[in-house]
């Protein structure tokens, strides 16, 4: 999930002069970022380090990090005006800095043969921190527009797929050799009633546009394993899953025609040795050595997470998958 992060000392000490987005907006620096992780640890794949928010700015909204506080976006979307006023640019034009970062990284990971993965936010993700302006626990800014203004909730989710769909190919275009797509939010804050309803169009929608892309797509959602057959439906080559189901029964409810990603509690990484070595072993054993699994975390690596952990579980799972480094 999240490589790259405030657990790494390398990264912390870049992170002391400068910014979230100044990396992102650096494609030298952003690039070295990628590659901190795979030369510490050895990890079968690359993520660009990039974040799901900027898109929103080339659609006119302004975004700001801030630490402890996380994302602001100070003209959030508070009408259906707004809504209408969001542009659609390429993100050619819009996300230059992320794109190049991929043709980079690709380049410095060709002779090695690691795959660099490039990442985008879902529609409903992205239209909740648009109207909320930030993180939320109650979701009750979205969700007026959703219910009260539904005409213009479709609006605002329809340009979220055409920005979305045209960036995730721009990243393939430029390097990327599998493409994730986070749906942070739905899980938490919809009923399943509500995911079909608001969510799922869209998701599917977007996915469905990236099947011609030429790599293959990941499907990850958040809080959404009691409906998780829901979320395969919506498509993708991979289907994420986060550490609330066991993983056997979330492959047997997507289907075993689909690779899975997922899926250990990252609040794992925590705990000594002996509970780590336990959960990681759980996870390999319900995936049963069938073909299709990647072993991942359920959500990205928490900034507590003792580096050694980190080493420990890619070590153990190679050793365990008798795959080579």
């Amino acid at each position: 999930m999240r490589q790259a992060g405030r657990y790494m000392p390398e990264y912390r000490a870049l992170r002391e002069r400068h910014g979230i987005l100044d990396i992102i907006g650096a494609p030298e620096l952003a690039a070295e970022v990628t590659l901190q992780p795979i030369r510490a640890f050895g990890f079968d794949a690359a993520i660009i380090f990039a974040d799901i928010l900027p898109p929103l700015v080339g659609m006119g909204l302004d975004l700001a990090f801030s630490d402890g506080e996380g994302p602001r976006i100070s003209n959030r979307i508070m009408s259906p005006r707004d809504v209408d006023r969001l542009g659609t640019p390429p993100a050619e034009e819009t996300m230059p800095h992320t794109l190049a970062a991929i043709r980079i990284v690709a380049r410095e990971l060709e002779a090695s043969g690691t795959p660099l993965i490039g990442f985008a936010g879902a529609p409903f993700t992205l239209a909740c921190y648009a109207v909320e302006g930030g993180t939320s626990k109650s979701f009750a800014k979205a969700k007026a527009l959703m219910f009260g203004e539904p005409a213009a909730w479709k609006r605002l989710m329809t340009k979220l797929v055409t920005v979305q769909a045209d960036y995730l190919a721009a990243q393939a275009r430029a390097g990327a050799q599998a493409l994730q797509v986070f749906d942070s939010w739905a899980g938490i804050a919809l009923s399943l009633t509500d995911y079909r309803r608001f969510a799922l169009p869209y998701t599917t929608m977007l996915l469905e546009r990236l099947k011609d892309v030429g790599v293959p797509v990941i499907n990850f959602s958040m809080g959404t394993s009691c409906y998780i057959d829901e979320v395969a439906r919506a498509g993708g080559d991979v289907i994420g899953v986060d550490w609330r189901r066991p993983l056997d029964e979330a492959w047997k409810a997507i289907g075993y025609e689909r690779a899975i990603q997922g899926n250990l509690d990252p609040a794992v990484l925590l705990a000594p040795w002996r509970e780590l070595r336990y959960q990681i072993d759980d996870v390999l054993d319900r995936a049963g050595g069938r073909p299709g699994h990647i072993f991942n975390l359920g959500h990205g690596v928490l900034p507590e997470t003792p580096v050694d952990n980190v080493r420990r579980l890619v070590d153990f799972v190679h050793e365990r998958t008798l795959i080579p480094r």
